[in-house]
Parts: C-alpha cells; structure tokens; sequence
C-alpha cells in the first residue's frame, strides 16, 4: 500500500481530507482503543452518500488493520509509521501531509477519547502535535529536511508512547 494508491481514492471521491489525515485519524482511534471498528472509521471519512467500490473499501480497510497490528506489535523493531508520501516527493508535500497526518491524529484521539486528562507525558505530547498542526509547508533545503525528518521519528515514538501510557492507565482503571 503506498501513500499515492490510498489517496486516489480519497481524490476519487472528492474527500474533505487526505490519506494522511485519514491515517492519522485511524492512528489515534486505535491508540486510545485497540479494538476500535475499522466501519466506525471509515463512516468519519466519507459521508453516507459516497459508495466505495469493493477494492477500495477492502484497501482501506487493510490500511486500518495493518495500522492496528503494527500499533499493536510488541517488537523493538518500531515498525510503526506515518502513511506520508514517499522520500521523493516535494519536502513541501511531505510537510503538508505531516501536518494533515497530526490534525487527523488529534481528531481520532478526541473521538474515542472524551476525557483531557492525560496520563504521563500524553498531555505534553499532544501539545507538541498541536503545534505540529501549525508548521509552514513551504520547507525548502536541508536544514528543512532535517527538521522534517527529526518531527517525523518524534511522531513515530510518541505515537507508541501514547499507546502504552494510555493502555496502561486503562489497565490500571479497569483493576480498581
């Protein structure tokens, strides 16, 4: 699955959002519940009136199943990754989506989370995406790059961070 497949279809069907902020999305519903529904999701992303075909629908439904199970993987491999388009697209491109990717981040933790009180450095991570959302896409030369690159492995991390303090305080609920 690449990042341009996906986003076709969100192109297709005039979608209000990108593949980024789809997987973003899908990235925060799953960190606050691992069991989150792939229909709950994919209801968010297009309105009722939009009928996916049958491989577009089995595509984002593996992109979703795919996000859980590296979400959900208990190796040191950090196999987990932001869906942006790929190293040779425009540094302006990839910025762009990285900021879509933390707005749907935020929207899918909101949506399965009601509650601001955040356990560990939850709280000050999710700040740190908020100010992600803010970044200017017009990034040019290596200094940009770096910059991108190091917000990108910071995302990687604190996304798994997230998932863990969260499902550990959930634990810790659930015993009381």
């Amino acid at each position: 699955m690449t990042y341009q497949t996906i986003n076709a279809i969100f192109t297709g069907h005039a979608a209000d959002l990108d593949v980024a902020e789809a997987h973003g999305m899908a990235s925060g519903l799953l960190c606050v519940d691992i069991r989150a529904k792939a229909d709950d999701w994919l209801r968010e992303l297009f309105p009722e009136d939009v009928s996916l075909t049958e491989e577009e629908n089995s595509l984002l439904l593996a992109l979703f199943e795919q996000t859980r199970e590296l979400l959900n993987a208990q190796d040191e491999q950090f196999a987990f990754d932001l869906l942006l388009p790929d190293d040779d697209a425009e540094l302006s491109e990839q910025v762009e989506a990285l900021r879509h990717w933390c707005q749907g981040f935020l929207f899918g933790v909101g949506y399965a989370k009601s509650t601001s009180v955040w356990p560990g450095d939850c709280g000050e991570i999710m700040r740190d995406i908020v100010e992600f959302t803010k970044v200017d896409a017009e990034a040019d030369g290596e200094e940009d790059e770096n910059a991108f690159m190091e917000i990108h492995e910071y995302l990687r991390s604190a996304v798994l961070l997230i998932r863990d303090q969260l499902m550990e305080n959930a634990e810790q609920q659930s015993r009381q």
